[in-house]
């Protein structure tokens, strides 16, 4: 018998952000490296679980535990939507939909992915944000 298990729902950025003004309890989780976190930038507010990280970039096996930790005690068994909505962003969209599959096969019910990412794809020369992005819609960001 297989099992249903959802799909990460795609989210633009701006979406993401209204989502956020909209919903408390919703909570964004900027899963890019350290150095891409801290010298890129990130959403103002994001909270910051690597995904996959320096030294040996391989993927964080405390990712699910650490983001069921994000929401302890924002679970309820009375409302009809069980926990609290995540929205993983990374750089593209790219790691962010795989990481998302990962919570939903761990039972996480509300998952969504910033499908642009932070900086978006490449442009013909190259460059990122100029396609878009967070950073491309002009939401709030910081650099440390």
């Amino acid at each position: 018998m297989k099992q249903n298990i959802p799909e990460v729902k795609d989210i633009g950025p701006r979406e993401a952000w209204e989502l956020l003004q909209e919903d408390p309890r919703a909570l964004l989780v900027d899963i890019r490296s350290n150095i891409e976190f801290l010298f890129v930038g990130h959403p103002i507010g994001a909270v910051h679980i690597p995904w996959i990280d320096e030294p040996d970039w391989d993927i964080n096996p405390h990712f699910v535990t650490d983001i069921r930790k994000l929401i302890l005690g924002g679970l309820s068994h009375d409302e009809p939507r069980a926990s609290a909505p995540i929205i993983l962003i990374c750089r593209s969209g790219k790691r962010s939909l795989e990481a998302g599959r990962v919570l939903l096969a761990a039972g996480f019910q509300e998952i969504y992915h910033v499908d642009e990412g932070f900086e978006g794809d490449l442009d013909e020369h190259h460059h990122r944000s100029s396609r878009g992005g967070w950073r491309y819609h002009g939401l709030p960001w910081e650099q440390c």
